[in-house]
């Protein structure tokens, strides 16, 4: 398949902003000038990317713990990312949900979520929204291979399945399900193969490979589009860091850790377009210095905004009140 220079180029500007951000916070926690809790999704660029590379702004996503590169790749704003992160008030969640509880309904990104598992059945909710009011809208739910093990999992593949819902369940094989192996916790091989319990398509792809990723998606998504139904697809991928930060990591050995750093799908991509003259390198290093400056920009901004206050710990609370029968 052949791609314009354009197209090429949109997709390197996904995946470094993604990049660059992660590396932005790391850099920002190591020299003490931020806390809290996060997953980075260094190494994993491509999946979020090229799949959605294939959607429409009113199309939706659900995210997992490990989700600031969802976000980014559906069209959430940087600036209130980092905000979020930052607990500012110019945040998405006004600084009060952190790292893990990110959404943005103008772009379809219906939340990361920090329950394992969490999105299956919220994105099939979203699905079968779309199929009861007649609209071409797709769900999206990416997910690890860790959760490909809970129960949830096949309750909603099974319902996707039985009303043909526009829906594709991507997963994120990155080897490990926080400090476990894939091997040591899932009977298959490929989890794509549990796909074939429920009747509908299976594919596995290399997660590291952002055209491949955007082709197998781009297929499953239009055919759910068509009305043809879910599908469950397979990304194989590697995070570069420990699960969540602290992570000592006393699971894997680093010479693993190394050796899959080799397949990064950033530096292959950069590689594959330089070597076959398809986009230039100073076009690449625009777009480097682009997104460096956008995550720059996001943090002064940061910053500079102001913390929650007190009283706004009591905000978007259900309070049952004795005697009035009714719930605020």
């Amino acid at each position: 398949m052949a791609y314009s220079n354009e197209f090429l180029l949109s997709l390197y500007t996904k995946m470094i902003r993604i990049r660059k951000f992660e590396e932005t916070i790391l850099e920002l926690e190591k020299s003490g000038q931020f806390f809290g809790l996060y997953h980075l999704y260094i190494g994993e660029e491509a999946v979020a990317a090229g799949v959605c590379a294939n959607l429409r702004n009113d199309d939706f996503i659900t995210s997992t713990h490990r989700g600031h590169g969802h976000c980014i790749a559906k069209g959430a704003d940087v600036k209130k990312m980092m905000a979020e992160l930052f607990a500012r008030q110019t945040g998405y969640c006004k600084g009060l949900g952190g790292s893990m509880h990110i959404a943005d309904f103008s772009v379809g990104m219906l939340g990361a979520n920090g329950i394992v598992g969490g999105g299956y059945n919220i994105a099939a909710g979203s699905a079968l929204a779309s199929w009861i009011t007649g609209g071409k809208q797709v769900s999206v739910c990416f997910f690890g291979d860790g959760a490909s093990n809970r129960g949830t999992f096949h309750e909603a593949l099974n319902m996707a399945a039985l009303y043909k819902l526009p829906l594709v369940y991507v997963c994120e094989n990155n080897e490990y399900a926080a400090s476990t192996a894939t091997a040591k916790s899932t009977c298959i091989t490929r989890i794509s193969e549990r796909a074939k319990a429920y009747g509908i398509p299976g594919m596995t792809v290399d997660g590291n490979n952002v055209l491949e990723v955007y082709e197998a998606a781009g297929y499953l998504v239009d055919r759910a589009r068509r009305g043809e139904g879910p599908a469950l697809l397979e990304c194989l991928t590697y995070r570069h860091f420990g699960h969540v930060r602290g992570d000592a990591q006393r699971y894997r050995d680093q010479q693993e850790v190394e050796e899959r750093k080799k397949n990064d799908p950033l530096v292959s991509f950069r590689t594959m377009v330089l070597e076959n003259n398809l986009v230039s390198e100073e076009q690449l290093a625009n777009e480097e210095k682009e997104a460096a400056d956008e995550i720059i920009n996001a943090v002064s901004e940061a910053r500079l905004a102001p913390e929650p206050e007190d009283c706004q710990l009591f905000e978007n609370l259900y309070v049952y009140e004795e005697g009035e029968g009714a719930v605020q």
